[in-house]
């Protein structure tokens, strides 16, 4: 079983790894398209307005284009503690034991629009790159990443268990029998949607109790069965596709 976590803009600072190195990343097929997007961040750092207004951001976050500038040679961490945010406190991998995070490293992976996909171990310095971005030299990252991303991520064996938010879903698209899973409110009248907030911190809980568990599912039944357990209200909406009910204990 794979879980496939969003990334998120906001990143934990410094590290104590070494700089960037490709060959340590998971998915090695990946590694062209992740130095091509590496360089051309990193040398568009050189210009901070131009990076301003390829990466979104206000001239209030100018730091951003430093850290794309140091891509190279600032340190490292490993992903799930790089990645930061609602939906990674609810994860608390802080609080995972050494079983649990060596089962993190087999079940967890991450989206990324720079490295395509990491696994939850891979050392990664901190960046800012988001899947929606273009970059002058290469364009759109989704126009980048599909064809390449695609095939890798579609031949990822068992059990694939879809979070990533519609930006990081358009990258690539999974095998059809992975497992989307929808988080959502109900109101007085019985009427569903979904609202940012409870939707990233349900998500990192429903990693949080995969990871946890003892038993790893390997179909749609069994992993309603590991997620009922873990006392979570999940309902089958379609072949590959569950609805999360958010309710009391996650804030």
């Amino acid at each position: 079983m794979l879980v496939l976590l969003p990334p998120s803009e906001t990143k934990a600072a410094g590290g104590t790894g070494a700089p960037l190195d490709l060959g340590a990343l998971s998915f090695p097929a990946l590694n062209p398209t992740r130095a091509k997007l590496a360089d051309a961040l990193a040398e568009l750092a050189g210009d901070v307005p131009a990076s301003i207004a390829a990466l979104g951001i206000t001239p209030r976050q100018a730091d951003e284009v430093a850290r794309n500038a140091e891509l190279w040679s600032s340190p490292t961490m490993p992903a799930l503690r790089r990645y930061t945010g609602v939906l990674y406190d609810a994860l608390d991998v802080k609080s995972f034991t050494k079983a649990t995070l060596a089962k993190a490293e087999n079940r967890l992976a991450v989206a990324s629009a720079l490295f395509g996909v990491v696994a939850a171990t891979d050392p990664i310095p901190a960046y800012r790159l988001s899947g929606g971005n273009a970059l002058p030299s290469l364009g759109t990252v989704r126009g980048v990443w599909k064809p390449v991303l695609e095939p890798v991520l579609q031949g990822i064996e068992g059990l694939v268990v879809d979070l990533r938010s519609g930006t990081y879903s358009a990258l690539a698209k999974l095998r059809p029998d992975a497992v989307t899973v929808r988080v959502v409110t109900e109101d007085a009248k019985g009427n569903r949607t979904t609202v940012s907030h409870f939707n990233k911190a349900y998500k990192g809980r429903l990693a949080a109790e995969l990871v946890k568990s003892r038993s790893e599912p390997s179909t749609v039944e069994q992993l309603i069965r590991v997620l009922s357990k873990a006392g979570l209200d999940v309902e089958r909406t379609g072949d590959h596709s569950l609805e999360l009910l958010t309710g009391d204990g996650v804030h």
